[in-house]
C-alpha cells in the first residue's frame, strides 16, 4: 500500500521472534579500565548490538528486499527488518505505547508522539547536512526546535496539463488562480473539464495549496492558526469560482491519472508519481507546474510529503539505533537513489541526491522553489475542519468568509489542546 499509505499518512504487531532479537540488549562500549588489558594490547571491538527496524507494506516489487539488503550491508548492529503486511500506523501506535519496542521505525512525526516522549532528537545527526534538505520538509520533522525524522523520500502532488488542448483553446499555462479559473473554464467543451482535483470538487488536496496561494500556512510562528485571514476566504473562493469547468464522479479520484490520460480533464491535480505513466500514454504531450499563486502577494506551491525514520526512545540501543539512521538516510546515498527512483517514481529527499535524478529536472526545480509542507502542529482533526469548511464552499456554494471563520475557531481549539 506505497500510495494507499502515504495518503492515510499525508492527509495523515510485532512478533515474538522479533521482539526476542530486536530491543533487548543494551548498547555495549568499551570495557572499563581493567588489569586485563596492559599497554600496547588492543581491546576486543565491542559486539554489534541487535535492532529492529519496522517498515509499511510498500506494494512496489522489490522494496522489501532492498531494505532487507540495506540493513545485512550494516556492519555495526545486526539490524532485522520487520515487515508489517496489515494496518501499520494502529501496530505502530500501540508498539510506541506498550511495545514489542522497534528502535528505529517510518512514520510521520507528530506532536503528540513528541510530546509522549516516543521520539529521540536527531539534530546532531542531521546536522552536518541540514542545509541539504529543503526548509519546508525539516519544517516537518521539527516540533519546540528539535529535529526528531531524517525524511527518506519525498512525494509531491503538481498540476498536469494536456499541451494539445491549451494550445487548441488559446490558453497559456495558468500562473495564478484567475488565470487557472479562466483556463478552466475555457478548456471546458466538447464533453471534456478544464480541471480534476477530486470529486469532492478539490477540497481535501487544495486546500493547502490555496493557503500557501494566498501567502498564508496552516500554521504560523509553530503557535497559531496561519490562516486567520480575510485573504484566506478570497482564496477558497476561488474554488467556488471553479464551479461548472471541474469534472466531478469520475470512476477513481484524483490520485488516478485516468482521467487526464483518457482526455476527459485538460488538467489534473495528482501526484508525481503517476509521471511515468502519463508519459507512457502521452508521450510529450503534457506539462507539470506549481499550484498557482492568488496574486503578488501569495506564492505558488507543491505540496510536499513522505515518511520519515525515527529512533523510539524506550529503545535499550537509542545511540546505535541513531547510528543506523544516520548511515543509512544521511551516509548512503546510493541507497537514499535507489529507494526512492527505482521501486515506483518518487524523489530523493536530500537535494544533492535529487540533482542526480535526470528525468525528474522538472519536478526538482519545483520542490526546491516552491515546496511546502504541513508541520507536525497539522493534526487530523485540524485538517478535517478546514476541508469541510472549504468543500462547503466549493460544493454548496457556502460563504467563504464565514466558512473560513468556524475553520479557524475549530483550528484554535486543537492547538489550544496541543500546548496544554
Amino acid at each position: 500500500m506505497r500510495k494507499t499509505s502515504r495518503r492515510a499518512f499525508l492527509a495523515l504487531a510485532g512478533t515474538a521472534a522479533l521482539s526476542a532479537c530486536g530491543s533487548n540488549t543494551v548498547q555495549s562500549g568499551n570495557p572499563p579500565p581493567s588489569t586485563a588489558y596492559s599497554a600496547g594490547v588492543t581491546r576486543p571491538k565491542p559486539k554489534p548490538v541487535d535492532l529492529a527496524q519496522w517498515y509499511h507494506p510498500y506494494p512496489d516489487a522489490g522494496v522489501q528486499e532492498a531494505v532487507t539488503r540495506y540493513a545485512a550491508v550494516y556492519q555495526k548492529s545486526k539490524v532485522a527488518v520487520q515487515w508489517n503486511p496489515d494496518d501499520y500506523e494502529t501496530k505502530l501506535n500501540a508498539a510506541l505505547q506498550a511495545g514489542p519496542v522497534p528502535d528505529v521505525f517510518e512514520g510521520q512525526v507528530t506532536v503528540d508522539r513528541v510530546r509522549q516522549n516516543l521520539l529521540v532528537p536527531l539534530d546532531d545527526v542531521i546536522g552536518p547536512v541540514r542545509n541539504d534538505f529543503t526548509k519546508s520538509l525539516l519544517a516537518a520533522q521539527t516540533v519546540d526546535g528539535k529535529i526528531y525524522g531524517i525524511p527518506q523520500s519525498i512525494d509531491t502532488q503538481v498540476l498536469f496539463y494536456r499541451k494539445s488542448f491549451l494550445q487548441e483553446a488559446g490558453v497559456q499555462p495558468p500562473q495564478t488562480l484567475d488565470e487557472l479559473v479562466e483556463a478552466a473554464r475555457k478548456l471546458s467543451k466538447d464533453g471534456v473539464k478544464g480541471l480534476f482535483a477530486g470529486n469532492d470538487a478539490g477540497a481535501a488536496t487544495l486546500a493547502g495549496p490555496l493557503l500557501w496561494a494566498a501567502g498564508l500556512d496552516y500554521v504560523k510562528d509553530g503557535k497559531s492558526v496561519g490562516f486567520d485571514d480575510p485573504r484566506a476566504a478570497t482564496a477558497f473562493a476561488k474554488l467556488r469560482d471553479l464551479n461548472g469547468s471541474l469534472l466531478l464522479g469520475a470512476s477513481g479520484d484524483w490520485a488516478d491519472p485516468i482521467p487526464f490520460i483518457d482526455g476527459v480533464a485538460a488538467m489534473q491535480w495528482t501526484w508525481l508519481w503517476n509521471l511515468p505513466k502519463i508519459q507512457e500514454a502521452l508521450k510529450d504531450d503534457f506539462g507539470i507546474l506549481a499550484f498557482p499563486r492568488l496574486d503578488g502577494a501569495g506564492a505558488p506551491s507543491v505540496p510536499v510529503s513522505g515518511l520519515s525514520a525515527m529512533v523510539h526512545s524506550k529503545s535499550l540501543n537509542a545511540n546505535a539505533a541513531k547510528d543506523f539512521v544516520k548511515w543509512l538516510w544521511l551516509e548512503r546515498v546510493d541507497f537514499q537513489q535507489e529507494f526512492a527512483t527505482k521501486f515506483g517514481f518518487h524523489l530523493p529527499a536530500r537535494l544533492s541526491v535529487l540533482d542526480r535524478v535526470a528525468p525528474a529536472a522538472d519536478a526538482a526545480k519545483l520542490v526546491r522553489e516552491n515546496g511546502r509542507a504541513a508541520g507536525p502542529l497539522w493534526t487530523p482533526a485540524a485538517n478535517t475542519a478546514l476541508v469541510e469548511a472549504v468543500g462547503r464552499i466549493a460544493r454548496d456554494g457556502a460563504d467563504p468568509a464565514t466558512e473560513t471563520k468556524a475553520a479557524v475557531e475549530a483550528v484554535k481549539a486543537e492547538l489550544g489542546r496541543l500546548s496544554a
